[in-house]
């Protein structure tokens, strides 16, 4: 199930708000102008699926993406659970950084959080299966996939060059707490 949960930036120890309802979710990530929407992932994905076939299954959602908010391209990432050396791409991730373009993800299997810096607060938010989340340009976040990373996210690009980041070199991610944690939050006692 999707969470959010909101920090003071400075103190990531206190927890302004958590909810796991969607509606309520993409409301609150409206006020700091990221479109969160739950759309079905109904199409089932085989250990052996390639980029190619994932995005042949979601093409109606991703036609009507492209056509709607003019992207260029989409790709795949899909890490399945048990992949091997992982850990680099991890951590590339989870420094803060920004894109000239809207990062948008659709996830179709899987986990992972954005954690999202406006307006003094971090907002971290924990897409599974059919969340589509398109964080705005220069907005500065990170992501972070787990230590045991499993997840399959289709992306969308106005650029051509697919995912071109600026690091900020801001050591905040270090300080949040981590996509394993968020999900051990949001199983509860």
């Amino acid at each position: 199930m999707s969470l959010l949960c909101i920090r003071p930036e400075d103190r990531p120890d206190v927890l302004d708000e958590m909810t796991r309802e969607g509606t309520r979710i993409a409301a609150l990530l409206r006020t700091i102008g990221v479109r969160f929407e739950r759309w079905p992932a109904d199409h089932a994905l085989a250990a052996n699926s390639d980029p190619q076939t994932i995005l042949a299954a979601y093409a109606a959602e991703l036609t009507r993406l492209q056509r709607d908010c003019g992207y260029q391209t989409a790709d795949v990432v899909r890490i399945v659970r048990g992949t091997p050396d992982t850990a680099p791409m991890r951590q590339k991730f989870l420094n803060e950084h920004r894109h000239s373009e809207d990062e948008v993800r659709f996830f179709v299997e899987g986990s992972g959080s954005f954690y999202l810096r406006a307006g003094g607060r971090v907002f971290q938010v924990v897409c599974e299966r059919d969340d589509l989340i398109s964080v705005p340009a220069e907005t500065r976040h990170w992501f972070d996939m787990g230590a045991s990373p499993h997840f399959c996210a289709i992306r969308l690009f106005n650029n051509i060059e697919g995912w071109v980041a600026r690091f900020t070199d801001d050591p905040i991610a270090a300080r949040f707490p981590s996509h394993d944690e968020a999900l051990a939050l949001s199983a509860g006692p």
